[in-house]
């Protein structure tokens, strides 16, 4: 009889119940909504165009021609950043906000797993938009560390070996006198041993005495005034490497610290991404449309 074989012993149990089964895409159905991911790119990327152009007129309006008047350069490029950083977070979260409202539901998966998947869909939306920019855009993250990169690297070369335009009028300045003109072999050796000395870090006792000796030969000066004159413009073009020196290091720890606020900014963007399509989501399932925002009911 049936109860008899239910209870009789070695029988099987009973099955455990368990969760509700996340339902599996049948046939051509994918989880990935792709028309909702591009359609949140698309609108990520033109918010951010409207944004940065927006952003760009602001930017105008604090600058000016005349010396001394507008925002310093300085303030310019923190708004600038901080405007940045605005509008990838902000544009980011739109489009993930518009692609969980346009992404379609598969199956009767648990509200967990439902903004879970909104979320990831926020996320590709976040990852299309940043190879778009970096690909399609020349002014995009890509070019801006690329740029960044450059101008330190150039800098810093122009800061180890000045330009060679500056060292032959160095050289024209320590063989200035009243007299003769000095011999184009006078002002090459002058050239050579500033741009030699220089590229070192500075111009040596010994240079500066070789230096003179060869303007006092050049000019009517006497050794004392030809001392004086190599003293004064070597002291210059030192001053001059040291601040070169100097600007490139700005420079340099200008684009690490650019490198790390825009790889900052990305990830807070693709965290921005993944809780606008989950809100997106939520409000997809709850119906709510745009015309209840502000309204107390």
């Amino acid at each position: 009889m049936p109860s008899s074989l239910s209870s009789a012993p070695g029988a099987q149990p009973a099955a455990a119940s368990v969760g509700p089964a996340v339902a599996t895409p049948s046939g051509s159905a994918t989880y990935v909504d792709w028309a909702s991911i591009i359609g949140g790119a698309l609108f990520a990327a033109a918010l951010s165009f409207v944004l940065i152009t927006f952003g760009s007129a602001i930017g105008l309006t604090m600058v000016s021609a005349e010396p001394g008047e507008g925002v310093s350069l300085r303030w310019v490029t923190i708004a600038a950043g901080i405007w940045f950083i605005w509008v990838a977070i902000s544009s980011f979260a739109a489009g993930g906000y518009i692609t969980g409202r346009l992404r379609r539901p598969l199956g009767d998966a648990p509200a967990e797993e439902v903004e879970t998947r909104d979320g990831a869909h926020g996320v590709l939306v976040w990852a299309l938009g940043t190879l778009l920019a970096v690909l399609m855009a020349s002014s995009g993250v890509g070019g801006l560390l690329g740029g960044a990169s450059s101008a330190a690297g150039s800098l810093a070369g122009s800061a180890s070996e000045m330009a060679t335009e500056e060292i032959e009028g160095y050289a024209g300045r320590m063989l200035r006198s009243d007299g003769n003109l000095p011999s184009a072999e006078a002002r090459s050796e002058i050239a050579s041993v500033l741009s030699r000395s220089l590229a070192a870090g500075e111009v040596s006792e010994e240079d500066r005495t070789h230096l003179a000796n060869i303007v006092a030969a050049e000019t009517e000066l006497s050794p004392e005034q030809a001392q004086a004159q190599v003293e004064t413009v070597a002291t210059e073009a030192e001053e001059l490497r040291a601040e070169a020196v100097e600007m490139a290091e700005q420079v340099r720890i200008a684009a690490v610290i650019g490198a790390f606020v825009v790889a900052a900014t990305l990830l807070v963007s693709a965290a921005a991404a993944y809780f606008g399509a989950s809100t997106g989501g939520q409000h997809r399932d709850r119906r709510i449309s745009f015309r209840h925002y502000g309204r107390p009911y």
